[in-house]
């Protein structure tokens, strides 16, 4: 049996920030033997117009999901069953069912083998429901990733789930208050066996728990690597962590600030963020132990004006962050936000992400301290001026982080350079293939659009 897995990009062309999708790596490490499996990675490549494959698996994310769609209908047409998963496929199964046979709910791992051999069989089942796989004993097959120019940066994931339950984010939505780790001596035999220089953590927060963190720092200290990850920024209260992080390789953290306004951290329930002490104050304690920040901010919650724009731009720029992020609040389904803002009648061309005038940078909802508007363009101005040659100059003359060894200034100007041609490339982009209509597959008998699962 021939099995295609496929990652759609944002649109039908390609990317130059592309790292490897860590995912079909592990459903690859999970396929029977005799199966065959080859990657098409829409980022890097065209996807080919007709598949020699007898199942396609597609991951679909919310932005991703009007070119999945488009791509899934094409191989159902041809007669290649296509099976989905992701956030997006489990929050919105309904949908995503119209488009393809198959929807897993949940995370793969547990039920990949089942679909397999339903598929052998000629009897996909229409939703499978994964139950929280224990993450022990796991095969991750990275030879997919061969011959194909991703970034330098190998994805490896320590453990799932996040304890924070953030007004905007679907990953507790996803997971619930399941928080699972792989054991230790797993991740480090994966790791010694990586030829990347670079390694990230893909964990929604490695700073889960203090004590499997620590437990890890010191396993992976002896292998020399060189290190990223995503963290909730109270890591910066325990400053014996912080620098047991940096003597184990750890070059850059990134950190979700969300908002400089404590009643939008108290709306979007994440008062906590301020809990050890003000932004500059945790900033600097990371800083202190040679490790960059990647800040996220996230504009257009109820308190904000147009004057978050500058205010937030000059913070992330006199606080010398490596990289930022300034982007629109986005309501995605499985979010408490947006349940939120769709009880309260303020979100634009609801669902979104299919609506074939949207485009990537728009506004998604009526914020209530200025319109769609300012708020799409406020964030896209100050992307570009925190990516500015001057910017970036300034940046980089910190002797602190960013520029505190000769790998730590690759790291800063390569990313920075990449940064700044991105978010040109997107901005403005249609979702998916203009020229292709989305169509469906199994639509619903009473032809009714679903309401989607929140």
């Amino acid at each position: 049996m021939r099995i295609a897995f496929v990652r759609p990009n944002l649109y039908a062309g390609r990317s130059s920030d592309a790292m490897e999708p860590l995912v079909f790596a592990i459903l690859a490490g999970c396929t029977p033997k005799d199966c065959e499996v080859e990657l098409y990675d829409e980022r890097l490549e065209a996807i080919p117009e007709k598949l020699d494959a007898d199942l396609v698996a597609i991951t679909v994310e919310t932005f991703t999901a009007r070119r999945a769609y488009q791509l899934a209908s094409q191989f159902e047409r041809q007669g290649i069953p296509v099976v989905a998963g992701g956030y997006h496929a489990t929050f919105c199964a309904d949908e995503t069912l119209r488009y393809v046979r198959s929807v897993v709910v949940g995370d793969a791992d547990d039920v990949w083998g089942e679909v397999v051999e339903d598929a052998k069989r000629g009897q996909l089942k229409r939703k499978y429901q994964s139950h929280f796989p224990k993450l022990s004993e796991r095969t991750i097959d990275r030879s997919i990733f061969r011959k194909k120019r991703y970034r330098p940066v190998a994805l490896v994931q320590f453990g799932r789930g996040c304890r924070y339950a953030c007004d905007f984010c679907s990953i507790h939505a996803f997971y619930g208050t399941s928080l699972r780790w792989r054991p230790v001596e797993e991740v480090v035999s994966e790791l010694s066996k990586i030829d990347r220089p670079y390694v990230f953590f893909t964990d929604d927060n490695l700073f889960n728990n203090k004590d499997r963190l620590r437990e890890l720092l010191e396993a992976i200290r002896p292998l020399r690597l060189r290190w990223s990850c995503q963290c909730s920024i109270d890591i910066a209260s325990d400053v014996d962590l912080l620098k047991l992080m940096a003597q184990s390789g750890c070059i850059s953290l990134m950190i979700g600030f969300e908002s400089l306004d404590p009643s939008n951290l108290k709306q979007m329930k994440k008062s906590w963020n301020q809990k050890h002490g003000s932004y500059g104050e945790m900033i600097q304690k990371i800083r202190d132990h040679g490790m960059m920040i990647y800040g996220g901010f996230v504009l257009g919650y109820d308190h904000d004006t147009p004057e978050v724009f500058d205010a937030t731009l000059e913070f992330a720029i006199e606080n010398k962050l490596f990289l930022a992020n300034f982007n629109p609040l986005t309501p995605t389904p499985g979010s408490a936000l947006y349940t939120r803002l769709r009880s309260e009648d303020r979100l634009i061309r609801d669902p979104w992400w299919l609506d074939p005038e949207f485009k990537y940078g728009d506004c998604m909802f009526k914020p209530k301290g200025m319109t769609p508007e300012q708020l799409q363009a406020g964030c896209y101005r100050i992307r570009t001026e925190f990516n500015r040659w001057s910017s970036i100059g300034k940046r980089a003359m910190d002797w602190r982080a960013n520029c505190r060894t000769p790998l730590h200034a690759a790291a800063f100007a390569l990313a920075n350079i990449t940064s700044r041609r991105e978010i040109h490339r997107k901005q403005g982009m249609n979702l998916g293939d203009p020229a292709k209509p989305l169509q469906e597959v199994y639509p619903p008998d009473d032809q009714v659009l679903m309401e989607v699962s929140a």
